[in-house]
């Protein structure tokens, strides 16, 4: 299978005009690649934001057309690989893909993360009966964002405000100034979104691994005091601590270097194009969103 440079090489000679055509064929053959392997039905769902920042890239609710699509016609028996790259984004919308999924294919669901998956899109292999992912792979933490504010955080800054004015009243004015900036309900509102994904994440864990230690995975991908930062990425062997069902890409090498490969193409096509969404299966079908237009 080629590797980055390889596949840089090809297109290079075929020029800029040809590539993204050249891309995506390259990809549907990977992609059938991966379910001859497996004997699985296999849909990439990958997002530009690493190339194009832009935040249409999340998960949003519009995805599931992209996801209808894809499914349409696959043989449910088979069961889903799903192969993530994403930011993470509405968890209502995640909630409502994960139901659709379940929905057909149960709980005979694998999330393969070629390079990363974060917070929503944690949330999604979390849903999954098995996570394969190799020495580059990471997660990341679940805990809820608002406006780019972690919720736990705002909630933690609330107590300690009060702790401070109690002990010394002269501070009152400085928390007044801090404080003053919330909205009406904001606490509520953020205490609720922490609420929503750890019940989110404990039903689907517990789903398809009834043993797990749920404190364990509160620990590493919900505790803000123990992941500091959202966007923090927590690699396969802390995943594996955690308790999550872990395989290792490596112990496959067929499959490994056509995930790679098929990966290299996605993040060498979001170069090309200015790729939003790209939502692809083995049999061809395809969803594109790019910052002009979708098709």
């Amino acid at each position: 299978m080629p590797c980055w440079s390889d596949i840089m090489n090809q297109v290079q000679k075929i020029g800029a005009q040809n590539a993204p055509d050249f891309l995506l064929v390259e990809c549907n053959k990977y992609l059938g690649q991966i379910k001859k392997i497996t004997g699985r039905n296999v849909i990439a769902y990958y997002s530009g934001w690493l190339k194009n920042n832009v935040s249409e890239a999340s998960i949003v609710e519009t995805d599931k057309n992209a996801f209808m699509n894809a499914v349409y016609k696959m043989e449910r028996a088979e069961g889903l690989d799903i192969i993530l790259h994403t930011p993470g984004g509405d968890i209502a919308a995640t909630e409502s893909i994960v139901s659709y999924l379940k929905s057909i294919f149960g709980n005979n669901i694998r999330a393969i993360v070629p390079q990363i998956s974060m917070s929503a899109g944690t949330m999604i292999a979390m849903s999954c009966k098995e996570i394969v992912m190799g020495r580059q792979s990471s997660l990341g933490p679940i805990d809820p964002q608002i406006n780019g504010v972690a919720c736990q955080m705002v909630i933690d800054e609330f107590h300690r405000a009060v702790k401070e004015v109690s002990r010394n009243p002269s501070s009152l004015g400085l928390w007044q100034a801090i404080i003053s900036h919330y909205a009406p309900t904001y606490l509520t509102v953020c205490e609720d979104a922490i609420k929503w994904s750890e019940e989110l994440a404990q039903k689907w864990l517990v789903d398809v691994n009834p043993q797990i230690d749920m404190c364990n995975v509160r620990n590493v991908f919900i505790n803000h005091e123990h992941s500091y930062s959202h966007s923090r990425h927590i690699s396969k062997e802390d995943c594996r601590n955690a308790g999550l069902n872990i395989t290792d890409l490596e112990a496959d090498q067929e499959l490994q270097d056509a995930v790679l490969s098929l990966h290299h193409c996605y993040m060498i096509l979001c170069d090309i194009i200015p790729i939003v969404k790209i939502v692809m299966n083995q049999n061809g079908k395809i969803y594109i969103q790019t910052k002009e237009t979708k098709k």
